[in-house]
């Protein structure tokens, strides 16, 4: 008999990350990976095994999120053993006001996240391209929606609110906060190693080319860096963070900028890219020897360094801090420039243990647990549709959905 297995996908404009487990209801990893450059010259497919040790690395023109796709299911077909594809899993990083946990995708639902495009216009059409690319391929297979915004979907009604006329938020103009699968991760394992995160006030880096912040009181997130947008927050690989909304306004209406040209600007030209001028990749950065790039180094430390001290406010009081991201998780230097000078919140790294990267990198002694985990957005997608697709949702009618 084949093995019933599930897909998980991470679509971005032109790339698909990937990952392949079983359908059971404690799913297990068997195959991962990436393509990338989808649509550009020097695609490439790479392939990856339960031990992430790449076993294929191939090139080859894929001209869309269809093609790419079709490449990878006949990948599957290939691999060892009999394997029977049940289910895929996408994460779609906005999911609006209404989508408060992981849905099934149907028509009427993937009508309402296209509606939602504008909200988080870098990441919303290549998530929804995945989508259709395997509505395209493969129609009889069970699709679930996982959001980026479910976990922060219950804030406090303060955390929750702009001061635009109240009549905005009507129209679902709120603050939101993303992250949340990687968020939602690091609660679980928090959790599996015994900690006992309903008690703890808790802070949560998710530091990487996209970054935020999340504070936890009782095991639920009570505020975030991120709001409305994806912009918002800390400073990214291309995106500024936090802006006074008057400079919008200026380069639009003092520079001539229009809206298309503003948001190109906002969302692929700042952040560290912007700052260097050179790269928006973190250990470039901290390899060059360039005076912008090590400007941009530090105002990324600097504002990571005021929002978490800003989120302790609303916390009131700080337990633990859980850096995690590709940048948060391997690079000790920035671990240690962002907590330095936070001893007043009784925050203090063992130098030898944040450079080793061990677990645990506070001093022994101090009073905030300062921690280093890997997250797995991938597996957290696969336990949802896992959950999903066992309890014997997908035989309920479409229409149930949207």
């Amino acid at each position: 008999m084949p093995e019933p297995v599930l897909l998980t996908l991470n679509a971005g404009s032109s790339s698909l990350k990937f990952a392949l487990f079983t359908a059971s209801g404690h799913p297990r990893r068997l195959w991962s990976g990436a393509i990338d450059r989808i649509g550009l010259p020097g695609a490439h497919f790479q392939l990856s095994d339960a031990r992430r040790t790449v076993v294929l690395d191939e090139p080859g023109r894929l001209d869309s999120h269809e093609a790419a796709l079709t490449r990878l299911l006949n990948a599957i077909a290939s691999l060892p053993g009999a394997l029977d594809l049940v289910a895929v899993g996408h994460r779609i990083v906005h999911g609006g006001p209404d989508c408060d946990c992981p849905k099934r995708i149907t028509p009427a639902l993937l009508a309402r996240l296209h509606r939602l495009t504008s909200m988080a216009p870098l990441h919303m059409p290549p998530n929804l391209a995945g989508v259709q690319a395997v509505q395209a391929v493969r129609p009889d297979v069970f699709q679930l929606a996982c959001f980026d915004t479910a976990f922060h979907h219950d804030l406090p009604r303060m955390a929750r609110m702009t001061a635009l006329p109240r009549a905005y938020a009507d129209d679902g103009i709120r603050r939101y906060g993303f992250h949340g699968l990687s968020y939602e991760y690091i609660v679980k394992t928090l959790r599996d190693d015994g900690v006992n995160t309903d008690a703890e006030r808790i802070i949560i880096a998710h530091l990487g080319n996209g970054a935020s912040m999340a504070a936890l009181r009782g095991g639920k997130p009570v505020e975030t860096s991120m709001g409305f947008s994806t912009i918002a927050g800390l400073p990214m690989g291309t995106r500024p963070g936090d802006l006074d909304p008057g400079i919008v306004l200026y380069l639009m209406q003092e520079k001539g900028m229009k809206p298309d040209e503003v948001a190109d600007l906002l969302y692929h030209q700042s952040g560290l890219l912007g700052l260097s001028g050179t790269s928006r990749n973190m250990h470039d950065l901290l390899d060059s020897h360039e005076e912008n790039a090590a400007e941009a180094v530090e105002f990324f430390c600097y504002q990571a360094r005021l929002h978490l001290a800003r989120l302790t406010a609303a916390l009131g009081g700080l337990d633990r801090v859980v850096f995690t991201g590709g940048i948060g998780e391997n690079s000790a230097e920035i671990r240690g420039r962002i907590c330095a000078g936070l001893g007043y919140l009784g925050i203090s790294l063992a130098s030898h243990a944040n450079t080793a990267g061990d677990k645990v990198i506070s001093a022994p002694g101090t009073r905030v647990t300062v921690e280093v985990r890997a997250t797995d957005e991938e597996e957290m997608i696969a336990r949802h549709v896992s959950a999903q697709f066992n309890a014997g949702r997908v035989s309920e009618p479409a229409a149930m959905e949207g």
